[in-house]
């Protein structure tokens, strides 16, 4: 059976891809949209400033004013960490020991999921899918 795609929010990459390496500027997906999947191409090393930047997206309870302190982030990113609850604090919405994703070598074949804003390559090369 088919599906209508007017009626199917696009959250896998159906939008399109961009690549992008070390040598290039970061890439954006097109307004009102995500990356919602990278894969490396090569092991891959993102910048530690804007290399990954993630949606603010907030776990269920946190509030807006918890982004300014970080609380309640749920997409591991280069800017904040995600999941970072101190240890015993741990809820059902939310983890604890996550951090930010600065100097870590991501394998060659590996994809990773979330929502990203921005994604900026130190060393490298990627793929990443666009989504809603």
């Amino acid at each position: 059976m088919g599906i209508n795609s007017t009626e199917v929010s696009y959250s896998f990459g159906q939008l399109g891809s961009a690549y992008t390496t070390e040598s290039s500027d970061a890439i954006k997906p097109p307004t009102g949209k995500v990356f919602v999947a990278i894969t490396m191409l090569l092991d891959t090393v993102f910048d530690s400033s804007g290399g990954l930047v993630a949606e603010r997206a907030l776990v269920s309870g946190a509030t807006t004013g918890d982004v300014s302190t970080n609380t309640g982030d749920v997409y591991i990113s280069t800017e904040q960490p995600a999941h970072d609850l101190a240890s015993g604090s741990e809820t059902t919405d939310e983890g604890s020991g996550g951090q930010v994703v600065d100097s870590v070598t991501f394998p060659k074949g590996i994809t990773i999921y979330g929502r990203w804003s921005e994604v900026d390559v130190n060393s490298g090369s990627v793929i990443a899918y666009i989504g809603d």
